[in-house]
């Protein structure tokens, strides 16, 4: 976690460096990817679904939880960190629910504090009470609402890290029965041991690359269900 983070940051004040000194400077190297990422995110990400009237105060969150989320779940990826002293497995840090509960309070909280900025404190949450709905009706809609103001950020934490956590698993477990079936002692021959240790590499490595792409993906929809939720807020009327 504090590798991701550490990363985060010095790629962050690294390829803005010559931004903080010229404005208008033109980006080289790791800037320009970085450039492209900012423009994505506050492009197809924040503007479609907060606002242009809003984009500057949220794309620096919005994007923080693109490159932080992106970071983690690639460097999860390297088979290397277990064998550091004192940390616990290899494992990528937003498969760590504790993790992605961070976030998803993170962004519950930026929901509340959009819509307070927008409509005021009590008008905030006014908004989560339909106007012109029957009294009957509110009986079941007011505790349906204050569900929904919780399941958001709890379906984000899940999401996110059962998504991570699942290719980790499956790369596991294609790799763990070709062991087990053909252990010491197990009866089967070498060569049909040696073949499906093969197949199993084989499978485990497009596997890998798939999980390469789900990397990108949990990132992005993270960022974009973060953006939509702190829409709903601003734009309850909709």
């Amino acid at each position: 976690l504090f590798i991701v983070a550490f990363i985060t940051i010095v790629i962050s004040l690294y390829a803005t460096r010559r931004y903080r000194k010229d404005i208008n400077a033109r980006p080289e190297g790791i800037a320009n990817i970085f450039e492209i990422l900012m423009e994505f995110v506050k492009s197809d990400i924040v503007i479609p679904n907060i606002g242009k009237d809003r984009y500057k105060t949220w794309t620096p969150l919005i994007f923080t939880f693109f490159i932080f989320i992106l970071m983690g779940n690639f460097i999860g990826m390297i088979p290397f960190f277990e064998k550091i002293p004192h940390v616990y497995g290899s494992s990528t840090i937003t498969g760590n629910m504790g993790v992605t509960a961070a976030l998803s309070t993170i962004t519950f909280f930026a929901i509340i504090i959009a819509g307070t900025m927008k409509h005021g404190f009590i008008g905030h949450w006014k908004n989560m009470i339909p106007s012109g709905v029957a009294a009957p009706v509110l009986v079941i809609l007011i505790p349906i609402e204050i569900m929904g103001m919780f399941i958001k950020p709890i379906a984000l934490m899940l999401r996110l890290g059962a998504n991570m956590t699942a290719g980790h698993i499956g790369m596991v477990a294609i790799f763990g029965i070709p062991m087990i079936l053909f252990s010491n002692g197990s009866g089967y021959p070498e060569n049909i041991s040696f073949s499906v240790g093969i197949f199993s590499v084989a499978l485990n490595t497009a596997i890998y690359f798939l999980e390469i792409i789900v990397c990108l993906v949990q990132a992005y929809v993270f960022s974009l269900l973060s953006a939509v939720f702190i829409g709903m807020a601003i734009h309850a009327h909709h």
